[in-house]
């Protein structure tokens, strides 16, 4: 019976690899697909359209994908600004902020600060579940290193505004200016993206606490930064 079960082991392995790699070329495609076609969903909305039909069966989200051009400039720069400081000098990876949320998650004894950039954020959204494990931040650095090789940052920073969480069932930048303000993307003045920017970390918690203190204060600091941001 060892003998079996060794035997059996040893040709699981190659199929196993097969399946994995296979796993990587599709997501390798579909990265290469979103170079000239808009993403029409990711995991993350998909998991949660999922918990809000569980309550309400008929419930969508609120989601339009728009152009790059169509976002205002003071929403790149705030997002940027709040997000990800060195968006444009890194390759995926800032390994200053890294260091910084290790130290700082050690002093809290707890994960406090992820320390992510904006293409590790965009690779999680896409692709992955929120659950934090090993395997998942090792396939999040890959996704990370695809989406920095295949796609322009100009691409990048759209896919990333047009899909990631700003409410409860509210995805993307259109839906959530008009969820807020109701006004479009193109319209949103300084002040008001960096008040969407500092959602982003807690979003469906600030969409029904849109005076915390907390929200406030961080959108004040986001705006004194927002000039300084470079957006490609």
């Amino acid at each position: 019976m060892g003998k079996f079960f060794k035997r059996w082991s040893w040709r699981l392995i190659p199929i196993l690899v097969g399946i994995l790699f296979l796993y990587q070329l599709w997501i390798f495609g579909h990265i290469l697909h979103w170079k000239n076609h808009d993403p029409t969903t990711s995991a993350f909305m998909q998991s949660q359209l999922n918990v809000l039909r569980t309550n309400n069966p008929k419930a969508n989200l609120s989601h339009q994908w728009i152009a790059y051009e169509q976002i205002s400039l003071d929403m790149k720069r705030a997002i940027i600004a709040s997000e990800d400081g060195k968006f444009m000098q890194h390759t995926g990876f800032d390994v200053d902020a890294l260091q910084s949320a290790f130290k700082k998650n050690l002093e809290e004894n707890k994960f406090a600060v992820g320390g992510s950039t904006i293409s590790q954020q965009l690779a999680k959204n896409l692709f992955l579940s929120n659950k934090k494990t090993i395997w998942r931040k090792a396939q999040e650095t890959l996704i990370t290193v695809m989406l920095e090789k295949i796609l322009s940052k100009r691409r990048i920073l759209e896919i990333y505004l047009n899909i990631i969480e700003w409410g409860n069932g509210v995805f993307g930048i259109e839906a959530a200016a008009n969820h807020y303000y109701n006004i479009p993307a193109s319209a949103l003045t300084a002040k008001q993206a960096t008040y969407l920017a500092a959602m982003v970390t807690n979003p469906r918690y600030y969409d029904e606490n849109r005076k915390s203190p907390h929200l406030l204060k961080k959108s004040e600091i986001i705006l004194k930064r927002i000039h300084s941001s470079k957006v490609p």
